[in-house]
């Protein structure tokens, strides 16, 4: 269930190692942030985020160590593919999961791995089902019916560089509506303190600095896969192999810092 040595969780993630197209090498990134239509609730909550990433960012610099670092360690050697930390992350109470892993070299598109971010069925609020798909079949553990939420792509310093959804096969969740997944946003928080808290922390403070982004490209995923499923109506649009990245966006800690700074500003204002 976690690194611990709990029993690994089912139904996490397909790895896609026969055919996965290689992840773009840039996203879209606004040319200035604006922030100004959001509420001073969710302004608030998205500064304490990035007090929080920055914090983490501190204190792991005192002992010259990142975030992926603090889950590859005591790993073993670092395979492609693989599962960081083995049996993944996941908070039994909240029901949110998470592990890291990379691609082959020659298909990371600049990074050195990312994290994927799950919530499972336990976690998730009242009355979100999984979308009424044709193909879809529930698992014999109604718990293996998750949701991947998003994922971080990080450089090789252990920095976040973009954020990007996933089709269905990449990572075998069940498909839910950008809507509802949008719900399960705040429910995504690993309040553990292993394999380590300050990854723990950061992690799970990313998706709420992030927010806006986030609910951004889980509704160009939907649409993504719609346009995909009509422009190739003989195939299976969600177990597509040609399709793999359904949303991407280049990010900035330090961007989105400021930009929630000027937001709040101008609410003063």
């Amino acid at each position: 269930m976690t690194g611990s040595g709990k029993k690994e969780r089912k139904g996490t993630a397909r790895r896609g190692r026969k055919a996965a197209p290689k992840l773009p090498l840039a996203g879209r990134r606004p040319a200035r942030l604006d922030f100004s239509g959001l509420s001073r609730e969710r302004l608030e909550a998205m500064r304490e985020a990035g007090a929080r990433v920055r914090e983490c960012y501190r204190v792991l610099a005192k002992t010259e160590d990142n975030v992926v670092g603090e889950i590859l360690r005591g790993q073993g050697t670092f395979y492609e593919w693989d599962h960081y930390p083995k049996g993944d992350v996941y908070d039994p109470e909240t029901h949110a999961q998470y592990y890291y892993h990379a691609h082959p070299a020659e298909l990371r598109g600049g990074e050195h791995g990312h994290f994927h971010c799950f919530l499972r069925p336990r976690g998730m609020p009242n009355g979100v089902r999984p979308a009424p798909l044709p193909d879809y079949e529930p698992p014999k553990d109604p718990d293996d019916a998750l949701s991947h939420l998003v994922a971080i792509s990080m450089n090789r310093a252990g920095f976040p560089i973009r954020l990007f959804t996933t089709n269905r096969w990449v990572t075998g969740e069940a498909w839910y509506r950008a809507e509802d997944v949008i719900r399960m946003l705040d429910r995504f928080v690993i309040d553990l303190a292993r394999p380590s808290w300050a990854t723990n922390i950061w992690i799970t403070a990313m998706l709420r600095l992030f927010r806006p982004q986030i609910e951004q490209l889980l509704h160009l995923r939907d649409k993504t896969v719609a346009a995909w499923q009509e422009s190739h109506p003989d195939e299976n649009a969600f177990e597509d192999r040609a399709l793999e990245i359904t949303s991407v966006m280049e990010i900035s800690v330090d961007d989105q810092i400021a930009a929630v700074r000027r937001a709040l500003r101008s609410c003063a204002a």
